[in-house]
């Protein structure tokens, strides 16, 4: 089973532990940073299995609109959980219909651990940056919710290569305690499903996401300055 199908079946079988409840707009945003994060490392096998799948939605559903094989899956079904479980079932019966050559499992990317030197992709500074621009090229639309789900796929796909954090992964992982400090949550909820409650919608949410990791890299900038003072 390839590393794809592994964490298809664990979303699957526990969707809550990955994109919190099952919601088909959710996994879509991580998968994209999964296979984003995958092939920027050069592990291009991984993504095969999903090459086509829009294609063949948009045949299924006699539709040539622009929306992702997600937002179609969506449309076709009465909510994002059906349209989440929906998924499964109609990505098994593409990868059934796919020919052999293009779904067969390679053993690459194992070998591909030990002789690749990775590309330092750092996605805190070049996608965030683009992110802030232009949330529509990389999100689809403005939502924390689909950002925060991008960057999970993202550190997923790295820590199942064995790749080490960048320092400013690393540095992105105390945003969560500093959000929920800034805002005197001491609950379980994520940094994103924090700001949105403080927002009006996903729109200002993504936007004071910007305002606020500015912040907390400032912050992080003066803790530095203090310490190499003292």
């Amino acid at each position: 089973m390839s590393n794809l199908s592994r964490l298809l079946q664990e979303i699957k079988d526990n969707p809550v532990m990955y994109i919190d409840k099952p919601s088909i707009t959710c996994l879509h945003s991580l998968l994209n940073g999964y296979l984003s994060s995958l092939s920027h490392l050069g592990f291009t096998q991984e993504g095969y299995a999903t090459e086509g799948f829009h294609e063949w939605m948009q045949e299924r559903a006699k539709t040539k609109v622009s929306q992702s094989w997600a937002g179609i899956i969506l449309f076709l079904c009465s909510s994002e959980r059906n349209a989440f479980y929906s998924f499964f079932e109609l990505f098994e019966k593409f990868l059934k219909q796919k020919d052999d050559s293009k779904i067969q499992e390679s053993e690459d990317v194992l070998r591909l651990r030990q002789d690749l030197r990775f590309r330092q992709f750092d996605i805190y500074n070049e996608i965030l940056s683009g992110i802030k621009k232009r949330p529509g090229m990389f999100l689809g639309t403005s939502s924390i919710t689909k950002l925060d789900m991008l960057l999970r796929g993202y550190s997923l796909g790295r820590k199942e290569v064995g790749v080490p954090p960048t320092e400013p992964e690393r540095e992105f992982e105390g945003f969560q305690s500093w959000v929920q400090e800034k805002y005197g949550i001491k609950s379980g909820q994520s940094w994103s499903k924090i700001i949105l409650f403080y927002s009006i919608d996903e729109h200002e949410a993504l936007q004071k996401f910007f305002e606020l990791f500015e912040e907390y890299l400032d912050r992080n900038k003066s803790l530095e300055v203090d310490e190499n003072i003292g």
